[in-house]
């Protein structure tokens, strides 16, 4: 998989997981343009020398995949030149996948219904993930989020506060519309760990001071981007819809030519 090294963090002070889709082989013997799609963590509280790369680069659309709370209390920095797009993919404060400064103690309390009703942090992951694809509002969020990168000309970035989940699942959304390898795409996702690993360290050290051990496991094992769990949702639309593709024209009002527009747009020759 040496085509993979080639996505590598954009080296943004602050945003240790922000890279550049670009050079991902695709369908047909391309590989996605570089400056176009942009998958990133929460733009919050940016130093100078980071905002100038990202108006260099060209950002055009920032899109904030995250929910109400977390916007108000880690609020993008504005980006000249780009227009900024709320579209939370989830309604409301979900254990494991958003992060609000309180979540801390919500998933302490909610550490032993985890394990109660799914029996395992794993189990839990993967029913949060494919709840985004079947339920309906997130569909029309996703719907919307590729809509936007149908129509806008120049170079979209999109985030959620780490860069893993909610913007994991977007980036596998347009990697499979453009014809990108399903074993690419998940290695794509697995990156997030790698990228954010010095930052990881520190954070599991701290908590091994945690009195509770299964509160410790149920942290351990939400931080971390696990093949399963993308490997999970995958193999779920592929069952229920015939493809991902399919999912998106099913679900997502993804049309054919929408498809042959994206490709257009964000695929050139190797």
């Amino acid at each position: 998989m040496k085509n993979l090294h080639k996505i590598e963090t954009l080296h943004l002070k602050k945003l240790l997981n922000t890279r550049d889709l670009g050079g991902l082989p695709a369908e047909g013997g391309k590989t996605i343009r570089y400056e176009a799609l942009i998958r990133s963590g929460k733009l919050y509280n940016l130093p100078q020398k980071t905002i100038d790369r990202l108006v260099k680069i060209g950002v055009t659309k920032v899109i904030d995949l995250r929910i109400d709370t977390e916007v108000g209390e880690y609020p993008d920095t504005p980006i000249p030149g780009s227009e900024y797009i709320h579209l939370p993919v989830l309604c409301t404060a979900t254990v494991g996948i958003t992060h609000e400064k309180n979540m801390m103690l919500t998933m302490m309390k909610e550490s032993e219904r985890v394990k109660k009703e799914f029996g395992s942090v794993d189990k839990y992951m993967v029913a949060m993930y494919r709840s985004i694809f079947m339920q309906e509002e997130p569909q029309s969020r996703l719907a919307k989020f590729l809509r936007i990168l149908v129509e806008e000309p120049g170079c979209v970035l999109w985030h959620c506060s780490a860069g893993k989940d909610r913007a994991g699942i977007c980036a596998m959304l347009i990697e499979s519309l453009l014809g990108v390898e399903e074993q690419l795409i998940v290695l794509d996702y697995t990156l997030s760990d790698r990228f954010q690993r010095r930052k990881r360290i520190w954070q599991k050290l701290g908590m091994m001071i945690v009195p509770m051990p299964k509160f410790r496991a149920l942290l351990f094992g939400m931080m971390n981007a696990k093949r399963r769990y993308m490997l999970s949702v995958m193999e779920m639309l592929k069952e229920e819809f015939g493809s991902i593709v399919e999912y998106c024209k099913q679900k997502l009002s993804i049309t054919d030519q929408d498809i042959a527009i994206l490709r257009e747009k964000y695929l050139e020759k190797a």
